[in-house]
């Protein structure tokens, strides 16, 4: 069977964004493929952590996941520091990775922007850590957002030449998978920037710990034009915060963008917003409430990982003995 991994950083809250452009087509996948779901918490350490932040960013990400729908029976469900084959994996992949390839990262000089100098390693290496993540399980399917599909050309770049030069055939080439009307939620304060958890205000994303109460007043105050909604998608797509709110509109309920502007075709925003309110509420109360519910319990959600991760680490050591072997490395119990 096909494979996929794919996994989100434990920083800050997840938000509606995460939930439409990831974690909801992930909850679909698990029907089609052998899944592997992972808290990526080692990529997190390129940022500053306050240690039990973090642990509880470890376990209401694990519960995010679970609250929408991903089964930690069914699918393999870890974070990824359980796994020590992670990092051991990346330094063997940094060194068949030339420097040249990472240069060409624009993610890396976006958020090192003008203190480069002073960027740390692990932010200019996490593309190798990502590619290691994938290539660990010979997962054959990614999902990604646009913003890390580089990354993934690049795994599949490093697979590739890892390949060639072992004359093997030992890492599948990952396929990437973009799905669904949201693949890039924009900000509610700002329809040309993507919503993210490092904005500073509160009021740019639904967060996916927000009561109804919470939802209904950031739509409420989510920036519009003062034009009413228009008729068709080509006009709709050179207004971008009525563009953003359409496509949240639409992914929620199901249809395509299309349909949601023939059916508000000529509305005021405040009756639109007023639908919107109540599809988002709808769909994200219920997953906030289980999430509520499954953090109320730390210690089993702990569990779970830990289950997850001996599973996920008894795959990692098979693949990664498989490298040492291709590569000349000893390892214990291994013959010559």
């Amino acid at each position: 069977m096909n494979r996929i991994f794919s996994g989100m950083q434990p920083t800050r809250q997840l938000h509606l964004g995460n939930y439409l452009g990831a974690l909801r087509n992930w909850v679909a996948l698990q029907d089609r493929y052998e899944c592997i779901f992972c808290v990526v918490d080692l990529h997190a350490l390129t940022q500053n952590q306050e240690p039990e932040v973090l642990r509880n960013n470890i376990r209401e990400v694990a519960a995010a996941y679970m609250a929408a729908g991903i089964d930690p029976e069914r699918n393999i469900l870890f974070n990824q520091s359980y796994v020590p084959q992670h990092s051991e994996l990346s330094w063997i992949l940094s060194c068949h990775t030339p420097i040249g390839w990472l240069n060409r990262m624009t993610q890396f000089k976006e958020k090192a922007g003008k203190q480069r100098e002073m960027a740390n390693l692990g932010l200019y290496a996490y593309p190798v850590l990502m590619a290691a993540d994938i290539l660990l399980y010979k997962a054959t399917h990614v999902p990604v957002g646009e913003d890390q599909k580089q990354h993934l050309e690049l795994a599949r770049d490093i697979a590739g030449a890892f390949n060639r030069h072992y004359g093997v055939d030992l890492f599948p080439l990952p396929e990437p998978q973009i799905l669904g009307e949201a693949t890039r939620v924009m900000s509610l304060r700002d329809g040309t920037k993507k919503m993210s958890k490092s904005d500073e205000s509160e009021y740019s994303r639904i967060n996916m710990t927000d009561d109804a109460d919470t939802i209904a007043q950031k739509i409420r105050k989510a920036k519009t034009d003062p034009e009413p909604l228009p008729g068709t998608v080509e006009d709709l797509e050179k207004r971008p915060e009525a563009d953003n709110l359409v496509t949240i509109y639409a992914a929620l309920s199901g249809e395509s963008r299309a349909a949601t502007v023939e059916r508000f075709a000529g509305a005021r925003f405040s009756d639109f917003k007023s639908s919107l309110v109540d599809v988002a509420v709808e769909t994200l109360a219920p997953i906030t409430a289980r999430m509520n519910a499954l953090m109320a319990d730390k210690g089993e959600i702990d569990r779970l990982l830990r289950a997850g991760g001996e599973r996920a680490a008894a795959m990692a050591e098979t693949h990664l003995a498989e490298v040492k072997d291709v590569i000349g490395l000893l390892r214990p119990g291994a013959g010559s």
